[in-house]
């Protein structure tokens, strides 16, 4: 028998503790079981109180004080703790049936999803064994990024390598839509839910540039750090391997839009093919037929 599950990752301040807790009301509302589970180990306040929070286990403020690390070195020392008493995390799940619906919240520290392969190394046990969770995984990149078309590559292209790290299914997610809504057009944010490269080459140069004459090609010219035609080209150099992957395109998600939040759990249903698995459920054969007692 199968479980079923998605795991909720990308860059801090995604809003990805905003989602879970969106997906949970929404699953409830429509009588769905869910099984909650919080593996960001510096998390505090819930909508929802976790079914296992790590912090049970381990949280980072200790690790942090205990050991003279700081958040990041932190933060890698705890899920390695993790992997050594998976029990903490599997044994709660062995209980859990294929009508539930599992979310891992995860923290923000990006290195997890793109280098480090710790969360590979967790995926693949909770996937396989006697676990076995079909899974995927919710990848969510804030929508204020396409405001700034190198900082949305920059998002898109950590999105890719997870999708090359964690090798599970993936669904894309651009959070906090109604941050965005009104600046800018519909038309145009197609090509951002499909990222196009020719946004690139469509950028206004930055008018408080301090390039000059001759300076343009050099990228160690002060303008050209952050702008100019060096930097220009390695955006373009990012945007086309995005390009030419053809992997990440994007969901929509208000979080506080129930159709917006049902339509992204239909997208992971189907990555998890979650729907098939369900029993098809028999009909109300319990109708009173007995006319006798009326008048």
């Amino acid at each position: 028998m199968s479980k079923f599950g998605t795991i909720v990752v990308g860059p801090a301040g995604a809003g990805k503790t905003t989602f879970c807790s969106a997906l949970i009301s929404h699953l409830r509302a429509n009588k769905r079981s869910c099984f909650y589970i919080n593996l960001d180990p510096a998390a505090e306040e819930f909508a929802y109180e976790p079914d296992v929070d790590i912090k049970d286990l381990i949280s980072l403020e200790d690790v942090m004080e205990e050991m003279g690390l700081g958040p990041n070195g932190g933060l890698i020392y705890c899920f390695e703790f993790l992997l050594d008493n998976l029990d903490f995390l599997t044994e709660p799940l062995e209980t859990v049936t294929e009508e539930y619906l599992i979310v891992i919240d995860m923290p923000g520290q990006i290195e997890l999803y793109t280098h480090v392969p710790i969360l590979p190394a967790l995926v693949k046990h909770l996937m396989r064994g006697s676990l076995n969770i079909n899974m995927c995984a919710a990848y969510l990149l804030e929508a204020t990024f396409i405001v700034d078309r190198p900082k949305f590559f920059a998002g898109t292209l950590s999105a890719m390598s997870a999708m090359l790290m964690l090798e599970i299914p993936h669904v894309n997610i651009l959070s906090k839509m109604d941050l965005v809504k009104g600046t800018i057009a519909r038309r145009d944010l197609k090509r951002f839910i499909h990222p196009d490269v020719g946004l690139l080459d469509e950028e206004v140069p930055d008018s408080t540039s301090h390039d000059t004459p001759g300076d343009d090609d050099d990228p160690y010219a002060a303008g050209n750090v952050m702008g100019g035609s060096s930097f220009r080209r390695l955006n373009r150099a990012v945007g086309q391997l995005i390009d030419d992957f053809s992997m990440v395109s994007f969901l929509q998600l208000d979080a506080q839009d129930e159709d917006s939040v049902g339509a992204i759990l239909a997208y992971i249903d189907d990555a998890i093919q979650y729907h098939e698995a369900q029993e098809p459920k028999e009909p109300n054969d319990e109708i009173d037929t007995d006319m006798g007692d009326r008048d």
